[in-house]
């Protein structure tokens, strides 16, 4: 039977990162949604909105699967398993993803030699993959595992305390300060302080600065000493803005940045709490950015679509890809709804 990862009910929810992308490609943990049912089923899974025959198996891609738990969703009714709803969840929950990840991505394997110019601490929790570089560091998985991809680069000096996640052909600069639960995805530049974030893919926090309990998309830059609060001077609750109608929603006494894919902002950015991004931003100015930030922003003003295509493919190429035709219509699209 085909497993078909559906989204239809609760995408709206989940802007900025579903402007961009099906449920089931946003990164939790240290897979994406459709990677852990691959994984799980050791079959190719395919997700779209709406729709299903008598042949097909429809689950709510928001469900996130682990090795305790995909068995009962695949012969019990999917309906009754209740999934991730909101954006920030995706931070509030990502502890427990990584956890389920690193079990399931390094059960009964055996992980590279840690060198010994590194401090470690419950050795058995860190799992680094062939061809990953960990010199000079100190990885504490007394509080969560952590796990290294394939080729990744943790450069000396840095400070790493679980659970933490970093993906494939990814680099956490020197001196880097990392809190659990922290995904740094792959291709990603990190650096200066990050608790409890993820960075979806290819983006970059390079710098100083601090970044927590927040959402980055793929292909975002967080220009030097970019920075977000993550909870209110008052210490009340945080409150979200979901949609252009300015409805809130209360997500808990946390919550920080989240950015939709293609964005951007300048140096020594500084985002309030629960800061929400939308696509294809610029953000620059000298007052502190509003905390609901519309799609395809340039400062104050529109960008332009030509200009904002060719500035998504120039920083691509700086990690060796080019924007796909299916990208370009993807961003024309959303672009011309107005979203």
């Amino acid at each position: 039977m085909n497993i078909i990862l559906e989204d239809s009910h609760c995408r709206d929810q989940l802007f900025p990162f579903t402007y961009t992308r099906h449920i089931a490609d946003i990164r939790i943990g240290i897979l994406t949604i459709r990677q852990k049912w691959e994984r799980l089923t050791g079959q190719p899974i395919s997700a779209k909105i709406g729709g299903s025959t008598s042949k097909e198996l429809i689950i709510n891609a928001n469900i996130i699967p682990s090795l305790d738990n995909f068995k009962s969703i695949l012969s019990n009714d999917p309906q009754q398993f209740k999934g991730f709803e909101y954006p920030w969840q995706l931070f509030q929950l990502n502890d427990e993803a990584i956890r389920m990840d690193f079990q399931l991505l390094t059960k009964g394997r055996k992980s590279q030699a840690i060198s010994s110019t590194n401090k470690t601490i419950n050795k058995p929790d860190i799992f680094i993959e062939e061809g990953a570089q960990v010199e000079h560091s100190i990885l504490n998985a007394s509080t969560g595992p952590i796990y290294i991809g394939k080729k990744a680069v943790v450069m000396e000096a840095s400070l790493i305390r679980g659970p933490f996640a970093l993906g494939e052909h990814a680099v956490l600069k020197m001196g880097s300060r990392v809190y659990g639960a922290t995904t740094i995805g792959p291709y990603c530049i990190a650096g200066g302080e990050i608790k409890n974030s993820i960075l979806m893919g290819f983006s970059n926090k390079a710098h100083d600065g601090y970044l927590g309990d927040s959402v980055i998309g793929e292909w975002c830059n967080l220009g030097a000493g970019t920075s977000n609060s993550n909870i209110k001077n008052t210490a009340g609750e945080v409150r979200y803005i979901l949609n252009k109608n300015k409805e809130t929603i209360g997500a808990g006494h946390k919550g920080g940045l989240l950015m939709g894919d293609y964005s951007r902002s300048a140096i020594n950015t500084s985002f309030n709490t629960a800061t929400v991004v939308g696509v294809c931003c610029n953000i620059f100015g000298n007052s502190m950015p509003s905390k609901y930030i519309a799609n395809f922003s340039w400062g104050i003003e529109r960008y332009d679509l030509n200009k904002a295509i060719k500035d998504i493919d120039n920083w691509k190429k700086l990690k060796g890809f080019t924007i796909t035709d299916q990208e370009m219509a993807m961003i024309t699209r959303l672009y011309n709804s107005k979203q």
